[in-house]
């Protein structure tokens, strides 16, 4: 049988797909902008004749309609990393949190550690030769398809053929359900002062022909705005960003002294606007990988002078990085922070960034504190900060003593609590009385 034939003799509409998945089932299913949404409700459609179905997943772009309370005892969620579709079900218990480094999540599903029975993702649309690209969500889906029993690809038109390591043969579709939507757009919003200065004060970290990882939102954005002038930049991150297209362009990245994959902008997966999905179509300039080698630090640090910058919720006056919960309530998720760290930590000349306000709430609370909150996940630990960035300034750690640490984080806390941190040093013995 070609692979014409195949992949046509599999189409069926998404109601008959839905149908395939029985109660009881761990369903793994796509994310971010590749959020197979026509599949989401099918399934909500015949909730009533299924009884707790595991959905398995990263973060959702948009509403999750079978987190609905209603729908409880029919889907049970588990999630890997918490977005805003998800979240308050997380945090009233009706759905669960794995935490987890984004790059051991293809491991869990090869070992059988997390076993998945159905596998439900978004491509774009076969090439002559029979591949369905997985387009602008690459990250786990690769390996939830090659365990998967059952495999329903959501071919949308309007999804970009991403090219590298990002392919699904179409002979390991058990069903094809033909879909033409919009993907959703991640709106860019203009950087306010705080992070534009956090930005320059990054940027000022960065050496010519470096290559960076970038994450999502404003200081992300600032500091790419901040490059204008370097040269011959590297990308190698999880997610590809409006940003980093508009580098391009403007000469700034070119990934020209790149060590790995010279030339090339390798990432897990994109998010942002229609134009940055258009630029991505076809192009041999991106690749897009699994996060299992995106993320993996082995391979991160074969890129010198690797800049990784990630942002935090809160730090505390040692260096500890919460970035997955505000206390005890569960907010996003390990995601690839200390996988790039890390990676960027044994770079040849690497430097790991950890870049936030100083401040939360409007000014009301500091996010750089005497201690965590009680139940705050430490995502980062204080042995892997080297750097910490706020709009006042930039804080190295690494090889510095708690009492240094204190005294560098003070510098950059904001000045209106600068004396609450001083006072908890002293009554914690790191800092003597007299400084």
């Amino acid at each position: 049988m070609t692979w014409h034939e195949h992949y046509n003799n599999r189409r069926m509409d998404a109601a008959g797909a839905a149908r395939l998945v029985r109660s009881h089932d761990r369903v793994y299913i796509g994310g971010n902008a590749a959020t197979p949404r026509p599949l989401l409700h099918a399934l909500r459609d015949r909730a009533a004749s299924l009884e707790q179905v595991e959905l398995l997943h990263l973060l959702f772009a948009g509403e999750d309609p079978l987190a609905a309370p209603e729908l409880e005892g029919h889907f049970r969620h588990t999630v890997l990393f918490v977005g805003s579709a998800d979240r308050e079900a997380v945090q009233n218990g009706r759905a669960a949190y794995l935490p987890v480094h984004l790059h051991d999540i293809p491991a869990l599903f090869k070992s059988g550690a997390l076993p998945i029975r159905v596998a439900i993702v978004s491509t774009a649309p076969p090439d002559e030769h029979g591949f369905l690209s997985l387009g602008v969500e690459c990250l786990v889906s690769l390996a939830a398809v090659e365990v998967a029993e059952v495999v329903i690809a959501v071919v949308n038109d309007q999804m970009p053929r991403a090219l590298g390591d990002c392919f699904v043969p179409a002979h390991k579709v058990s069903v094809v359900v033909d879909a033409s939507f919009t993907l959703p757009e991640l709106p860019i919003e203009p950087p306010s002062a705080i992070h534009t200065s956090i930005g320059r004060f990054v940027a000022s970290l960065v050496e010519d022909g470096a290559t960076l990882q970038l994450g999502i939102g404003a200081i992300p954005d600032a500091v790419v705005a901040a490059l204008a002038g370097k040269r011959d930049l590297g990308i190698h991150t999880e997610m590809v960003s409006d940003r980093v297209m508009d580098a391009i362009e403007s000469g700034v990245i070119t990934g020209a002294r790149k060590t790995l994959h010279p030339g090339k902008v390798v990432a897990s997966f994109a998010m942002g606007s229609r134009a940055l999905y258009d630029y991505i179509d076809n192009n041999p300039l991106f690749e897009m990988h699994p996060a299992d080698y995106t993320n993996n630090p082995v391979i991160i640090a074969q890129n010198d002078h690797m800049v990784a910058i990630n942002s935090a919720l809160e730090v505390d006056i040692t260096g500890q990085v919460c970035a997955e919960s505000v206390g005890k309530r569960i907010y996003s998720g390990f995601g690839g922070q200390l996988d790039f760290i890390r990676g960027a930590a044994m770079s040849k000349g690497g430097v790991p960034i950890i870049a936030l306000p100083s401040t939360a709430a409007g000014g009301k609370l500091s996010r750089i504190v005497p201690m965590l909150q009680p139940g705050a996940g430490v995502v980062t630990t204080r042995a892997d900060v080297h750097f910490v960035v706020t709009e006042f300034g930039i804080a190295q750690l690494y090889g510095k003593t708690l009492r240094q640490r204190v005294r560098e984080l003070m510098e950059i806390a904001h000045p209106d609590f600068r004396a609450a941190l001083e006072q908890e040093a002293w009554e914690r013995r790191i800092l003597p009385h007299a400084i």
